[in-house]
């Protein structure tokens, strides 16, 4: 079986080519490289093709050699058009190491009746880690304290002052209970906290809310009764899902949370509330606007934490991904497991 697979700054060659190595059979036809050479320029890339499709950007020419006898085709960020796939008529699958398929040509696969398997885990654990972080870094002032430091100032008052608290018996409502969110609920069962979720895509008999001790609720009551709001949906529509009505629903002593989506969020409400205090705080891993513009509020506010997009900056995320697909790709084909990721 032949296997063409496309690199970026993200998804290195090497990852490949060791995942590959382990299983007999397998034959690389060649591995081109898609994008900018800087994390800077492949993260504009990815945004161009949230935003616009398969369409936004052309693919590699060497990827249309590279497919011409391959049986499968791997990808992360790389366009997969119409195009690519008639220069492919041996593809059988299509396999994306990543969870977003915006740079898929879905319609033109279907036609050709090439499944997509998909990734959306391959980043679970290290987004689920840094949220577990911020919220322990905005509640207990890690950053604040970090930075007076370094400027050699011995801070005592921060603006949270007497809403410092810990975790235990607090309660922290998941917007959208996806891989993430489960991860999330999985490192916070030893902190003895309660658990909020809201999702329109769970049903009550999900086992994973039993298994997590989870309550499933809708959005107002979680917004109105959590200690901390982490925000962990997505949608294909772009929507705001939390905005002034949600936002003014949070207690005083309450945390925002975003390691998710910036466009579901009213920022501009949100840097308003937070500047005349009316929630305790936010940690904020995503912007409307990357790299964060010289106007934005958010770094002069002293009541919030920001990191620049690193949620999925871990090895693990990319070289652990095409060994995942490739397990379920071929325990699909010899034992007829279905895949959980699977577009057909």
């Amino acid at each position: 079986m032949k296997i063409a697979a496309v690199s970026d700054h993200f998804m290195e060659e090497n990852f490949y080519r060791q995942c590959f190595s382990a299983y007999p059979g397998l034959e690389v036809t060649k591995i081109p490289y898609f994008g900018a050479k800087t994390r800077r320029g492949m993260r504009a890339i990815a945004d161009m093709i949230e935003k616009g499709g398969p369409y936004a950007l052309p693919p590699p020419d060497d990827l249309y050699e590279a497919v011409a006898d391959a049986d499968l085709l791997m990808v992360h960020l790389c366009p997969i058009t119409r195009e690519v796939l008639d220069a492919a008529p041996r593809l059988k699958f299509i396999l994306s190491n990543r969870g977003g398929l915006e740079n898929i040509d879905l319609a033109a696969a279907k036609e050709r009746n090439i499944p997509v398997l998909y990734n959306p885990a391959h980043n679970s654990n290290a987004v689920a880690e840094l949220t577990v972080c911020l919220m322990i870094a905005e509640t207990r002032n890690v950053a604040r304290s970090h930075h007076a430091l370094k400027n050699s100032i011995w801070r005592e008052q921060y603006p949270n002052f007497g809403r410092v608290f810990e975790l235990r018996n607090k309660t922290i409502g998941f917007v959208g209970f996806g891989n993430i969110g489960r991860r999330v609920a999985e490192m916070l069962q030893t902190f003895n906290v309660r658990l909020l979720a809201t999702d329109p895509n769970i049903a009550p008999d999900d086992e994973d809310l039993a298994r997590l001790h989870v309550e499933l609720v809708d959005l107002h009551t979680l917004m109105s009764e959590s200690d901390i709001v982490s925000l962990h949906a997505r949608t294909d529509d772009r929507c705001v899902i939390i905005g002034k009505e949600e936002f003014d629903l949070m207690k005083p002593s309450a945390t925002f949370i975003n390691t998710a989506r910036a466009y579901m969020v009213d920022y501009d409400y949100l840097a308003k509330i937070l500047k005349e205090n009316r929630i305790s705080g936010a940690a904020l891993e995503v912007f409307p606007e990357e790299p964060l513009p010289g106007g934005s509020p958010f770094p002069a506010l002293d009541n919030v934490t920001l990191t620049n997009h690193r949620g999925g900056d871990t090895v693990n995320c990319y070289s652990d991904s095409p060994a995942y697909l490739l397990d379920a790709l071929f325990a699909y084909i010899r034992e007829g497991r279905r895949p959980k990721f699977i577009k057909d």
